[in-house]
């Protein structure tokens, strides 16, 4: 683990968590006959996945399934709305970069109680547009601050094609990036963002030279 990653782990693990949520009791696919044909493929593949999974689970699982969907449906709205968001945004890793996670609240779980509630307050101090950069992980989170004005305003159907781009990119790409973002003016960032998007991985050093260069 890098020691960027190791100060900022604590942050991470507060920030993103490592427990997957349940939000409804698994489905029973006989409920779903009528609804299965209409849906798309990968739903369709989700909801068979969780009653596969839900037909496995013994009488003991399922009452404890049931007992963290009451304390779900008991929370307020606010907070199951973060919940979800955090949820989305853990699918959304890369698989090295949820090991990472794992690693990352391990550690924070076995730290002292004092070094715990000294991380969580410089977590709480941060800017909250800062806390969220976490969501997205330990490459992009610790990288956020700089690419921020990148990523804000992004439309909906590009956000995910963009957030692919930028793990896709080198520490060292994505600081030249950075460097880049802060010398363009807000109204030509838009631009700068479609330019990055549209360009092969194999030509982005290209790019990001002559954009620099410019």
């Amino acid at each position: 683990m890098s020691r960027r990653f190791g100060i900022v782990g604590g942050f991470l693990a507060c920030a993103l968590g490592v427990a997957s949520v349940g939000y409804a009791t698994p489905p029973v696919l006989e409920d779903f006959a009528g609804v299965l044909p209409r849906l798309q493929p990968e739903d369709r593949e989700r909801l068979q996945a969780r009653a596969q999974r839900w037909s496995r689970w013994s009488e003991a699982e399922r009452a404890a399934f049931a007992e963290r969907v009451a304390r779900w449906e008991a929370l307020p709205r606010e907070a199951r709305v973060e919940a979800r968001e955090r949820h989305a945004a853990w699918q959304a890793l890369p698989s090295q970069e949820r090991a990472r996670v794992r690693a990352a609240a391990t550690a924070f779980a076995a730290a002292p109680p004092e070094r715990q509630q000294e991380l969580r307050a410089r977590f709480e101090a941060m800017d909250l547009s800062l806390q969220r950069g976490w969501l997205l992980g330990p490459e992009l989170g610790a990288d956020y601050p700089d690419l921020q004005p990148l990523l804000a305003q992004v439309p909906a159907n590009e956000h995910e094609a963009l957030l692919q781009v930028l793990r896709s990119m080198s520490p060292g790409q994505r600081r030249q990036l950075a460097l880049l973002v802060q010398r363009t003016p807000p109204q030509e960032r838009a631009q700068l963002r479609s330019e990055l998007m549209s360009t092969a991985a194999g030509s982005r050093n290209d790019w990001l030279h002559d954009r620099l260069d410019r």
